[in-house]
């Protein structure tokens, strides 16, 4: 399978999956066992130094160790390299967050997720999901999340921009096998579905950032899409940037907005 066509494969953000499910559970809106296999999927998912363990443990083992949290103790954080907002200054976790371009922080814990690789006895691969977890320090500097109503309108704003200048630069002409990994893409799935509690404006947000961070994986992997110099390369990967930056706030202020 090519890099595009796999990136069309994947699951939404596995960190937003995990806020999303785990603020439900705390909430009283579905069970810990319901929240643990929605995080899951189809893949396997363990977690690494869960306090009171002494090896790796389910997911759905591990999550009883957050029954005491507020829903808004549980937070999304998507840091990229010169934009570390949201994590909770130095040290491992932020270190692996930033390493990941993902992580949950859930009160004094926090999680980063890490797909491994496996070879079976028979020559398979298989994949599966390692969630460490990292206790975070206490003094934590606080962070000023947009609202999904300010997200939103930023997403859209971005969009705009960043069309009008890929129109210019012929986009379009991707490599031809990323056509079939667009139309997956476009097809809905349960990836860009919230649990229960949360407004439709956080649920349209979801939705829409989701879809679009996948396209932008596979941005990651395109041709220079009919950039025919350096130039027209750097004006692309310009255009896309601010992009992909709304696009990581939109994800947040969708996962980590006001429950109903």
């Amino acid at each position: 399978m090519s890099p595009a066509a796999r990136a069309a494969t994947l699951q939404a953000r596995r960190s937003a999956r995990f806020v999303a499910w785990v603020r439900a559970w705390r909430a009283g809106l579905v069970p810990c066992d319901d929240a643990a296999a929605e995080i899951s999927g189809d893949e396997e998912h363990m977690v690494s130094d869960v306090p009171g363990t002494w090896t790796d443990v389910s997911l759905a083992d591990a999550l009883p160790s957050l029954s005491k949290l507020h829903p808004d103790e549980v937070r999304l954080v998507l840091p990229a390299p010169g934009d570390p907002r949201g994590l909770p200054g130095p040290g491992p976790f932020t270190g692996a967050a930033l390493l990941a371009g993902e992580g949950v922080i859930a009160g004094g814990l926090g999680f980063v997720p890490e797909l491994r690789l496996h070879t079976s006895g028979s020559g398979d691969e298989f994949e599966t999901v390692r969630w460490q977890v990292f206790a975070l320090p206490e003094d934590r500097p606080p962070t000023h999340e947009p609202s999904a109503a300010e997200a939103e309108a930023e997403l859209s704003a971005e969009l705009a921009t960043a069309t009008r200048t890929l129109a210019k630069l012929d986009i379009a002409q991707w490599r031809p096998e990323l056509a079939g990994a667009i139309e997956a893409i476009r097809k809905p799935d349960s990836a860009t579905d919230l649990p229960p509690g949360y407004d439709p404006r956080a649920r349209r947000l979801y939705a829409r950032a989701s879809i679009l961070d996948r396209v932008l994986a596979l941005a990651e992997h395109a041709a220079p899409g009919g950039a025919i110099n350096g130039y027209e390369v750097q004006q692309r990967d310009a255009a896309l940037r601010p992009l992909t930056t709304a696009c990581r706030r939109a994800l947040v202020a969708a996962c980590n907005a006001p429950l109903l």
